[in-house]
């Protein structure tokens, strides 16, 4: 996996957030884990880190969910992240309440097109997937709930940068009925730039029958198509050689909104279902439609700045 820690490198006068973060979900019971450890610096602070967890387990009722924020994040020995006594790195996540174990074959997945796009000062947000198509082990409680994880399939992310996107969508993929093995990893954004908003923009892969195909690109942006709302999304997504019409559906009892701090102060709601429904057909040049169906393998997240979306917010502020 190439996944670098980028927090250490924040100049002391400097702004920035990065997170790492998983995904897991029950192939066969609409049960998920959502876990991240992130680090907020504001402007000529010192950077402090949180950690946060989202049970769903749709039988159970509403997810069950915690946050905690502590000073001195820091980059254990052979690892990604610290936060108080929770590391995060490589081969798995380890802390108070949760340890989990991820092992996968899958390349890791830069969805940002070119190299030098990490390195140039737009787009403020960089992303990447360590390991976009994981299976992920052991055992995490939250909110006085537990779930024991024996290979559930899921996914393993970091991204980082100086200011959140405008407006965002995170939507990822597995468990798909009658595809063995596919995934989807996407991100979409649009992002302010000297005052005006950009049209969404996708980066991302969908993998199926053992091959995979990259989506979208700012030379698709034309002809990318998104609608969306907290609990649902319809996307037409081009790609190379392939497109991809998709629907994600989350239940309302299942998403959480967290409150996101940028680092310049202002902040963002963020839902997330790690339960949702998705259903979508790939056209494949010379090759038959391909359907794509999960009752609740999706994950579909929404950052946006409104807060009348009527849903219920975390009780933890952020950072």
């Amino acid at each position: 996996m190439t996944a670098q820690p980028r927090f250490p490198g924040f100049a002391p006068s400097a702004g920035g957030y990065e997170s790492f973060y998983l995904r897991a979900v029950d192939p066969d019971r609409p049960r998920g884990v959502w876990l991240r450890h992130t680090v907020h610096k504001a402007p000529g602070e010192p950077a402090v880190g949180s950690t946060w967890v989202t049970l769903f387990d749709r039988e159970a009722g509403p997810p069950a969910t915690a946050k905690v924020t502590l000073p001195a994040p820091a980059v254990p020995r052979g690892g990604w992240l610290r936060v108080g006594d929770s590391a995060f790195g490589p081969a798995g996540v380890r802390g108070p309440g949760w340890d989990l174990r991820f092992e996968g074959a899958a390349a890791a997945l830069r969805h940002l097109p070119r190299a030098w796009m990490y390195r140039a000062p737009l787009p403020r947000t960089k992303l990447e997937s360590p390991l976009p198509h994981a299976r992920i082990s052991g055992r995490v409680e939250a909110g006085g709930r537990a779930l024991e994880l024996d290979g559930w399939p899921g996914m393993v992310g970091h991204n980082w940068g100086a200011q959140h996107a405008e407006r965002w969508i995170w939507l990822h993929g597995v468990a798909f009925e009658d595809v063995p093995g596919a995934w989807l990893d996407v991100a979409i954004g649009r992002v302010r730039i000297a005052g005006r908003t950009t049209p969404w923009i996708a980066n991302g892969e969908i993998c199926a029958d053992g091959r995979r195909i990259r989506l979208g690109g700012i030379g698709a942006a034309r002809r990318t198509r998104v609608r969306e709302d907290p609990l649902g999304l319809d996307l037409e997504l081009p790609g190379a050689g392939a497109s991809l019409r998709l629907t994600a559906r989350s239940p309302r009892d299942q998403t959480v909104v967290w409150r996101y701090a940028d680092p310049d102060g202002s902040e963002h709601h963020t839902a997330n279902c790690s339960v949702a429904c998705l259903d979508g057909v790939l056209e494949r040049d010379g090759q038959p439609p391909l359907r794509l169906q999960c009752a609740h393998g999706g994950a579909y997240e929404l950052g946006m700045r409104e807060t009348g979306h009527g849903l219920p917010v975390q009780p933890f502020a952020d950072p």
